[in-house]
């Protein structure tokens, strides 16, 4: 008998402040993982027994006030892994990998890039070679795999309010839109768009520096999950869950849900 996988990923922009909105939307939505990006905590204060007390799971690796990745699953994940393994930085605060329920998760938070003109930028670009890498040497495009969390990259035109004014920042300039293209090419499907092709006005951060920006759905596509095609053809539905950025003290991203008949 066919079982529902669900997954969630969520840019929390710190979990501390973000912990109660959390907690509520896992007792509500009770996925199988939720992926956290931005978690802006080191590891000895991440509230790991209030994730235990909700009956999850949770692995994590963070640093103070900047990146820090997390995967919280109501099953005990395995093969827990942190960080890239080719000899260069390890970046353990972007990236966690473990597997849930017999299917391969990894959750990311890409590197912003901050400036087209900064030394980050090319940092950023690089980062998504070497990740194409890592899945080369770790998975196979024929085999189940899941890719979560924050790329920091909007692939689409439709994925931006504006991509004539914006097409020179680091989440939508050409040469991150291709590097992130090249990642998708070694065998991944956007399971958002799987169900929502072509439809603009999908967001999933709306910046909150900019007045009005939810209101006037002036946002980014940039949470992704991704999935090898083998498991992308199992998914049953993607959505964006904008309440969320509606609650008290949101984060500036929202829930990015998808759901899998394995």
């Amino acid at each position: 008998m066919a079982r529902t996988f669900k997954v969630a990923t969520f840019n929390a922009n710190s979990i501390r402040s973000r912990l109660p909105l959390v907690l509520e939307w896992l007792a509500r939505e009770q996925p199988h993982v939720l992926a956290l990006q931005e978690t802006k905590v080191q590891d000895q204060d991440f509230p790991a027994g209030a994730f235990r007390e909700a009956g999850y799971h949770v692995v994590f690796r963070g640093q103070k006030a900047h990146a820090g990745v997390a995967l919280a699953s109501r099953e005990e994940p395995k093969d827990v892994a942190f960080g890239l393994d080719d000899g260069g930085p390890a970046d353990e605060a972007r990236l966690v990998r473990a597997t849930v329920g017999g299917i391969p998760v990894v959750n990311t938070y890409v590197p912003q890039g901050q400036s087209v003109e900064s030394p980050m930028f090319r940092y950023k670009l690089e980062w998504l070679e070497r990740l194409r890498a890592y899945f080369a040497r770790h998975f196979s495009p024929d085999e189940p795999l899941l890719w979560c969390g924050d790329f920091n990259v909007a692939p689409e035109e439709i994925d931006v309010h504006n991509p004539t004014r914006l097409v020179n920042h680091v989440d939508f300039h050409p040469e991150a839109r291709a590097a992130l293209a090249r990642v998708r090419e070694w065998g991944f499907v956007d399971v958002f768009r799987r169900h929502h092709p072509g439809e603009p006005g999908q967001y999933t951060f709306w910046d909150y520096r900019v007045p009005g920006a939810l209101d006037r759905n002036l946002g980014w596509r940039v949470d992704h999950i991704w999935a090898t095609r083998p498991l992308a053809a199992r998914s049953a539905g993607a959505r964006i869950d904008r309440d969320a950025r509606q609650a008290a003290k949101p984060s500036d991203h929202t829930f990015l849900v998808a759901e899998f008949s394995l």
